[in-house]
């Protein structure tokens, strides 16, 4: 079952479609609830479902999934055999960094061809959700499945750069599978959530036939085109999922989380699990009021915070008005500041009596480091 499975996280998928966030940092490592990184939840599911062994998946910009990742031990993955593995881009004079999940697959063969596990499991690092990886895996195996995709039924986004569906017959077979569709409005749809479990030696097989025959992309080429010959399944997800493709979308499931529904269907039965750090319990003057707000640890209250987010070590001077924002790490708002729609990077500073505001689609982000 799960521990006859070595899982496999990307990293930088779609570093691209949040700029703002992710110039200093891996897609993976983006701040997430006011304390956890995007990677969290990859992770944790695979530690929840008995996986011990998972490879990281790199391009670059790393170095601050490598200060979160530590030795692992935060997962219960501080171990001799297996833990966490970063896989840097593999090249040489002839090759240029991965450009594909093709080229970065191949680059990582040789990681493949060192475990004994039977499976692999493939999970993009931009998803929050909650799954069952174990149960995925109980499927894979009762179909006998060349390729599992994980998939939920939902509206297929019409603004999204990258999403695929699929189209399963009704006992779970793929007939069918269409990579960026042309939607004109909001359609029900069986949208591929990127996750995957796949046979380990069969992975490597085709891997190594797309190397030989010039293949490029793994959804075109390896799915679709062989949707047909190969037997794929689909795994219906019934759980929260939200998919983090743009800083609108980050700011929207960020808000998400003010919603205990939805932070129990996250948090509830099995821990999300992330890097722990030793912070004072938060502080709040005679003067601050708090509405329907997460607050980390470390923070400093003494204005007016309401439906926020704010990770550790923030500051919210006297006076001052912040609504519908996010707040992150060892930021600093000054005295009688109003704020509204406002997503700060980590270290911000923002003097007194500086009014900003963005709106739900359009937030007001606050670059890293900047002070305003």
């Amino acid at each position: 079952m799960a521990n006859s499975a070595v899982g496999v996280i990307f990293s930088n998928v779609h570093d691209e479609n949040i700029p703002e966030l992710s110039r200093h940092r891996t897609m993976a490592s983006i701040p997430y609830g006011g304390r956890y990184r995007l990677i969290d939840f990859s992770l944790s599911n695979f530690v929840n479902s008995g996986i011990t062994t998972v490879g990281i998946v790199t391009k670059y910009n790393y170095q601050s999934l490598m200060d979160h990742l530590g030795s692992g031990k935060d997962w219960d993955l501080a171990r001799k055999d297996g833990g966490i593995i970063l896989l840097p881009p593999y090249s040489d004079e002839t090759d240029a960094p991965y450009t594909n999940r093709l080229e970065a697959l191949k680059g990582i063969t040789g990681f493949l061809n060192h475990r004994n596990e039977e499976y692999v499991v493939i999970s993009d690092c931009d998803g929050i959700a909650r799954v069952d990886i174990s149960d995925v895996i109980r499927f894979h195996e009762e179909k006998g499945a060349d390729i599992t995709m994980v998939y939920l039924e939902e509206d297929a986004p019409v603004d999204s750069n990258y999403f695929m569906t699929v189209t399963p017959d009704e006992e779970g077979r793929i007939k069918g599978i269409k990579i960026n569709p042309k939607l004109k409005k909001k359609t029900k749809s069986d949208v591929y959530v990127n996750i995957m479990v796949l046979n380990r030696e069969f992975l490597i097989n085709i891997i190594q036939d797309a190397v030989t025959r010039g293949l490029s992309s793994f959804g075109r080429d390896i799915l679709s085109k062989n949707v047909e010959t190969l037997k794929i399944y689909g795994y219906c997800f019934k759980g929260y999922y939200a998919g983090v493709d743009s800083l609108q979308k980050y700011y929207e499931h960020s808000m998400e989380l003010l919603d205990k529904n939805v932070r129990d269907e996250l948090f509830g039965a099995r821990d999300i699990y992330t890097k722990v750090r030793d912070s004072a319990p938060s502080k709040y003057s005679e003067t601050a009021v708090v509405k329907n707000s997460l607050i980390s640890d470390g923070c400093v209250i003494e204005g007016t915070v309401e439906n926020c987010i704010l990770f550790r070590g923030v500051k919210i001077g006297k006076g001052s008005v912040v609504k519908n924002s996010i707040i992150m790490q060892d930021s600093v708002v000054g005295s009688n500041v109003q704020l509204d729609c406002v997503i700060t990077d980590k270290n911000v500073v923002i003097r007194d009596r500086r009014h900003l505001a963005g709106c739900a689609e359009l937030p007001y982000f606050i670059a890293k480091g900047r002070m305003i």
